[in-house]
């Protein structure tokens, strides 16, 4: 272990002497971010090489407007809202899901939950809020299979699925010149494969590299795009080959083309991304929420003051929002970074007050 540690540490330190500068290098993933600061991978590797939070808390991502979209169908007398808890606490324009006294907002554990709640419910249409990426978009797809087989009239879903590399692409293009290289996030990859990253590498030479969630595959993941970079090269590649492919899972890759098509969707702090989101097809009509309940697609600004949009862009860390540990706190949070476990500013206040606190 002690020399592996001190192979990756020389990589880092080999990349920092021949590019002279610091290098940014953005972990996608919200997992990998809570990974980092819980195992003090930070205060361990170079000071030129910064490790910047991305677009990697689904929860996090997810624009104000479908938010409110969510507490406005919550507050329907003919409605239930199915949502996993991490929803619960996001702020909406006015209140958020917890807060609501109606109890139609029932929290989840599968979407199999949601469906046993259209049939043990009737009288009322299920909507159940699906949120995530890649990872979870199969599930919601076989949900939508079972209401089909099961004639279930009264299950739709709403979704807020996210495509990764459409993300990755617009930080690139639009938000975020100055990320080197990407720290790949290992449950998305498993479904998309490396492959899924080529066009990254391919159209801006940044190294595109999966690891698992240890911190050793973490360090090791660091390490190897910190080779690329000393090499001048920019490939994909998987530290985590015992879960990932270069063609990811086909099955479930299959379901989710069965049933989703990309759209031209909104992101927290992105704004609308081509082909970053992903909706019901038309002939799956029935079971989509905007179209059972006439919904327009209406985005909204985020909350005044909260800067959680550019926290997952990478451009600021947590403590430079004015409202980081102050009016914002896990205990009352103004922005969905702060409400989720994965959320970066969740990960600072934690671990680095934690830190504050030893010093």
């Amino acid at each position: 272990m002690l020399e592996r540690i001190s192979t990756a540490r020389s990589q880092m330190d080999a990349a920092c002497e021949k590019l002279g500068r610091q290098i940014n290098i953005m972990e996608v993933c919200g997992t990998h971010t809570v990974s980092i600061f819980r195992n003090g991978i930070r205060s361990a590797i170079p000071e030129k090489l910064k490790l910047l939070s991305g677009p990697g808390c689904p929860v996090c991502v997810t624009d104000q407007g479908y938010i409110d979209v969510t507490i406005n169908l919550a507050k329907r007398d003919d409605c239930i809202l199915a949502t996993y808890g991490d929803m619960m606490r996001v702020p909406g324009k006015d209140t958020s899901l917890e807060a609501l006294t109606s109890g139609n907002v029932k929290v989840v554990l599968s979407s199999d939950d949601a469906i046993n709640l259209a049939k043990e419910n009737p009288d009322k249409t299920v909507v159940f809020i699906a949120v995530g990426f890649e990872t979870t978009t199969p599930a919601s797809a076989v949900a939508v299979a079972d209401a089909g087989k099961l004639g279930l009239e009264n299950f739709c879903i709403l979704s807020g699925h996210k495509k990764v590399v459409p993300a990755m692409d617009a930080l690139l293009s639009d938000k975020n010149h100055k990320i080197d290289a990407f720290l790949c996030p290992g449950h998305v990859s498993v479904i998309i494969g490396t492959d899924a990253y080529k066009p990254i590498v391919e159209n801006y030479k940044r190294p595109c590299v999966v690891a698992g969630f240890e911190p050793m595959q973490v360090i090791e993941g660091i390490a190897e795009i910190c080779r690329q970079l000393t090499e001048g090269i920019a490939e994909t590649k998987s530290i985590y080959e015992v879960a990932v492919t270069p063609t990811g899972n086909q099955a479930a890759m299959k379901i989710i083309d069965e049933y989703f098509e990309p759209y031209d969707g909104y992101w927290r702090g992105l704004g609308k991304i081509p082909n970053g989101t992903l909706r019901l097809k038309e002939k799956y009509g029935k079971y989509d929420a905007m179209t059972r309940f006439g919904i327009d697609e209406i985005p909204a600004e985020d909350m005044t003051g909260c800067r959680c949009g550019e926290v997952l862009c990478g451009l600021i860390d947590p403590p430079e929002c004015a409202m980081f540990d102050s009016a914002c706190t896990p205990d009352e949070p103004v922005g969905p970074c702060m409400v989720s476990t994965e959320g970066a500013c969740s990960a600072w206040y934690k671990y680095g007050r934690r830190k504050r606190r030893q010093t």
